[in-house]
Formats: C-alpha cells, sequence, structure tokens
C-alpha cells in the first residue's frame, strides 16, 4: 500500500511516501480502506519532535480517519466489508479502572492513532473493532476526517471539564483553527454567548457565522481588554485555551472571578508564566484536558448526524502532497481542517 511514514524528526521533508505492506489485523480489528484523514496540529508535533516524548518510528501519522471496512476479524461484529465508518481517534486498554470508569484517556496505555501506532496517512490502517463508528449518512469522507479529534477536544474541554451552561460567557481563541471552530458551534449549542479571536477579518467572519457573537482581531487589539469591555469587567466564564504561552498572561487578565481556564494545548509554546495572586484572588480554576472517551465521540457524532454541529474543511491535500498540507497548516493560513485524500 501507498502511504507516508516518519523515520526521524524535523521539517515537512522527513514525511518520507514509501509502499508498504498493508498491517495484518488480529482477531478484535478491521482492515479499513482510508478513504479521507485529517491533518491536526499533533501531526505537526510528531513529525517535529517532542523533547522527552519518545515516538514510535517509524510511523505512520493521520488521527482523524473516514474510510470504509475492507476485512473484519472475528471478533468485530457489526461491521461487515464495506461498511462506511469514522474512527474513533484514541484508544485504551479497555479493562482498567479509568477505562471502566469511562475515562479512557486517564488510562496509563492511551494512545492515539498517528502517534502511538500508525495513522491514516495510507491506503490502509488496521482498527479495533471497538474504535469504529457508522458513518452518518449526511456526511461525505472528507467531512467526516474533519470530525473526530477537534470535536472531541473541544467536547471534552468545554462539556466534560468545562460544564459550560446556558448564559456563560465563553472566550475561545484562535477561532479559525481545527479545535476552536468546532468550540464555538458547541459553546452555541450550549446556549453561551462567545467571544472569539482570529487573525484577520476574512476568518472573523466565518467565525460570525458558526455562531460567535463577539469577534476580535488580536493582531490589532489586546483580547484582554477587549473581553474585559465587553462583559463590563466582568471577564469570561471559561476560557478555551490551546495556543499557550502566546495568549497565557491574555487568558488570566480575561477570566472572571471563579471562572475556568480549560487548555488543552500549547501550539506558541510551552512555558507559560502565571501570577499566581490573580489565580488565587480570583478564585480560577485551571484545568487540564487531553482527548476525550469513545462515549464522548459518540456523542459528538450524534450531534453532526443531526446537523446541530457541522465540520469545517478548508482544502484537501493529495497523499503525495502531505508535506506541502504541512506547510500550509504551519502558515496558519486555513479556516477549519485541511484533510488528506490517500486516493487521490
Amino acid at each position: 500500500m501507498r502511504c507516508v511514514r516518519i523515520h526521524e524528526h524535523g521539517g515537512p521533508e522527513v514525511l518520507r511516501g514509501e509502499e508498504i505492506d498493508p498491517p495484518e489485523i488480529r482477531a478484535d480489528e478491521a482492515l479499513v480502506r482510508v478513504k479521507a484523514s485529517g491533518l491536526n496540529h499533533l501531526d505537526l508535533w510528531v513529525r517535529r519532535g517532542v523533547p522527552g516524548h519518545p515516538f514510535p518510528l517509524p510511523l505512520i501519522p493521520g488521527c482523524d480517519i473516514a474510510g470504509v471496512v475492507e476485512e473484519a476479524g472475528d471478533l468485530v461484529e457489526g461491521f461487515p466489508p464495506g461498511t462506511k465508518v469514522i474512527v474513533s481517534p484514541g484508544f485504551s486498554c479497555g479493562r482498567c479502572l479509568e477505562c471502566l470508569s469511562g475515562r479512557h484517556s486517564l488510562c496509563r496505555d492511551y494512545g492515539i492513532f498517528g502517534e502511538t501506532r500508525d495513522g491514516g496517512n495510507a491506503e490502509f490502517v488496521a482498527v479495533p473493532g471497538v474504535n469504529l463508528i457508522p458513518l452518518p449518512g449526511n456526511l461525505d469522507f472528507v467531512a467526516a476526517a474533519a470530525v473526530p479529534l477537534v470535536f472531541l477536544t473541544a467536547w471534552h474541554m468545554l462539556v466534560t471539564r468545562g460544564g459550560v451552561k446556558p448564559g456563560d460567557v465563553v472566550l475561545v481563541h484562535a477561532g479559525g483553527s481545527g479545535v476552536g471552530s468546532a468550540a464555538i458551534q458547541i459553546a452555541k449549542l450550549f446556549g453561551a454567548e462567545v467571544i472569539t479571536t482570529a487573525s484577520t477579518e476574512e476568518k472573523l467572519a466565518k467565525a460570525a457565522e458558526l455562531g460567535a457573537d463577539h469577534l476580535i482581531d488580536y493582531t490589532k487589539r489586546d483580547f484582554a481588554r477587549e473581553v474585559r469591555a465587553l462583559t463590563g469587567k466582568r471577564g469570561a466564564d471559561i476560557v478555551f485555551e490551546h495556543t499557550g504561552e502566546a495568549t497565557w498572561e491574555g487568558s488570566l487578565r480575561s477570566v472572571a472571578r471563579g471562572g475556568k481556564i480549560v487548555t488543552c494545548g500549547a501550539t506558541s509554546g510551552f512555558r507559560a508564566v502565571s501570577d499566581l495572586r490573580v489565580v488565587f484572588f480570583k478564585q480560577v480554576s485551571i484545568l487540564g484536558s487531553t482527548m476525550g472517551s469513545y462515549g464522548e465521540v459518540l456523542e459528538v457524532v450524534s450531534h453532526v448526524a443531526a446537523g446541530r454541529l457541522r465540520p469545517v474543511v478548508d482544502r484537501t491535500f493529495p497523499l503525495s502532497e502531505v508535506a506541502e498540507a504541512h506547510r500550509y497548516v504551519e502558515s496558519r493560513r486555513q479556516f477549519g481542517k485541511v484533510v488528506i485524500l490517500p486516493e487521490a
């Protein structure tokens, strides 16, 4: 099969197009013919490498996968060959206390396709049967590949960790990103008032189409000052934080007394400095969040199937141009998701 593999960390040039044998499946797995694979910042981190975090190289990247079951193991029920599927992006042992309590992302063996085992930048991928989700009839493969990671991440941050509720004011950083565009929709689904930031007027206009109530061009205005002005100096009940170092100090200034900062990433850098006086005087909760549970993925997909949430696709690239796709995402020009098409 055709695939892209990473043998060593570095720039986009380390993404190698190769021909290898399709993976063999266990009895509890299915072989999925990949029709589309979403590109995430996770793929950029895997490619670049993270100090102190080993990756099992060589590795096929690609966390978000939509495709067709090619072959099903004897223990896989309900997904015969030919079934169109979305793949739940994370996997765990399924036996420990955390897994059996529905907290799969806290499992010591938790992993993500394209990070801890081969992912979707290939013609075929081996997938545990428990990760298969029927493709909703209102989605094509490209749209489906834009759903799993960003909507799961945003759902777990806002709903599970943040407890978003009607009337909350939610500040969403980088509304033009994949996870940001998902967060705007989820916050509005729960009746929140959304303030979002972006770097261009075009991105802000698209964020408004998704439901954002207030728009801030962070390249021209101090977003924290704008948030306080918009809320009568009260601040945001929830700050949806995924950029890290560049926005952290402003996030602390933006959050309301007794509010929450929920963070899942640090695309601008890991070293975020906090004035602890702000944290304890304002009684701020700082909550970490990573991925989510199998059940949360199913809940997200049910809302997508009903049309209450919609995946946002910026553009597609063929598998042969995956390095260019990485450069495009690194340039921060996209609004929503970039999707890789193995058969293009």
